[in-house]
């Protein structure tokens, strides 16, 4: 008899678990969403953000997704994120130096690549902004970008009765916010995620390096590993790399947001995962091809108080080196994200 009365507790404890389960569920989930898990790719670090203020869902992805092509996110309507950050060039600027902006402008810097955006605790060559959340804004509003308000956005998004339905589904609200507008874009870039190069299967076994891309891949260890390293290919750090000021553009870098003289010409160190086909190179683009900027580190850097005391005296390769050096960074190439249908436009 005890061992039935136990039973029957056992059940009916079991009832009231999958019940409250179920009601947080709905709690938390009352649209019956299609949750989302984040991405992350086995090798790589924990993410820096891992989406507990932004619940991620199919709905809110694809919501993302749709801003981000939709040029009414800028004034005009001719300069949605995707104009300045396309998919060929892993969602950087395609063979530009610095983007095109509202009215004939030109942005200040070469837009960055976007995948991998959840291991970044600083976005922007200066680091500006501390979350998907704000850099995303700052395009939106700045005016050599695409020059619209939150307000001007949401009069337009709200007289379209597909999106008031996908922004009521996915946040619960009658109206559309700026928030919810951040939001739905930050669950789309932020799962951009870039793990399928060459390199990669490489190193798990699953493809060979030929002779001279196995002979760049120790020449980049030995020499670029530091500031690059494995696996996803920055540490994120600001450093200055001796580029020499562009007289007109008169970019100092990091130093523009924290005022302190030290930071002075330091820019983010970028990724070099998909950097061969991500030209131009460097913070504003100078650099047309990847020998370009292999040979700034050869013989271009330039002298100064805040150089990096890794490139006091530069890199020194053979030109068979460099050659070699050019070969490995291909293989972080990894085109199947350059093609992924879950990125294009819908």
């Amino acid at each position: 008899m005890v061992k039935a009365l136990l039973t029957i507790l056992i059940i009916i404890g079991s009832v009231i678990l999958l019940a409250y389960g179920l009601g947080s569920c709905r709690k938390d989930n009352p649209n019956n969403l299609n949750m989302m898990d984040q991405q992350i790719p086995a090798g790589f670090p924990d993410p820096a953000y891992r989406f507990a203020d932004n619940l991620l869902s199919k709905e809110g992805f694809e919501l993302g997704r749709k801003l981000f092509y939709d040029g009414a996110l800028s004034l005009d309507g001719n300069f949605p994120c995707a104009s300045c950050h396309q998919q060929i060039a892993a969602f950087g600027t395609f063979e530009h130096d610095r983007s095109h902006g509202y009215n004939g402008s030109h942005t200040l810097r070469n837009a960055p690549v976007l995948f991998n955006l959840a291991w970044q605790k600083s976005f922007h060559w200066d680091g500006e902004f501390k979350s998907l959340f704000d850099e995303a804004a700052q395009p939106i509003n700045g005016h050599i970008e695409m020059a619209e308000s939150f307000n001007g956005v949401i009069n337009k998004l709200s007289k379209d009765a597909a999106y008031r339905k996908e922004f009521k589904n996915v946040f619960r609200s009658e109206f559309i916010r700026p928030e919810f507008i951040l939001k739905a874009l930050a669950q789309f870039t932020g799962n951009m995620v870039s793990a399928n190069s060459k390199y990669d299967r490489y190193k798990k076994g699953q493809v060979s390096y030929s002779v001279q891309e196995l002979n760049g891949y120790q020449i980049f260890k030995a020499n670029c590993a530091t500031c690059h390293p494995e696996p996803m290919f920055t540490d994120y750090s600001f450093r200055n790399i001796g580029l020499p000021v562009d007289n007109f553009l008169n970019d100092y870098g990091r130093m523009r947001v924290t005022k302190d003289k030290s930071d002075s010409l330091k820019f983010k160190v970028p990724t070099l995962r998909n950097v061969y086909i991500s030209s131009n190179y460097m913070h504003d683009g100078r650099f047309n091809t990847l020998a370009q900027c292999i040979n700034h580190y050869r013989t271009g850097i330039q002298q100064s108080v805040t150089l990096d005391p890794l490139l006091t005296g530069g890199i020194a390769l053979t030109n068979s080196q460099a050659a070699d050096l050019s070969l490995f960074l291909r293989t972080l190439t990894d085109s199947s994200f350059l093609v992924d249908p879950g990125f294009k436009k819908p």
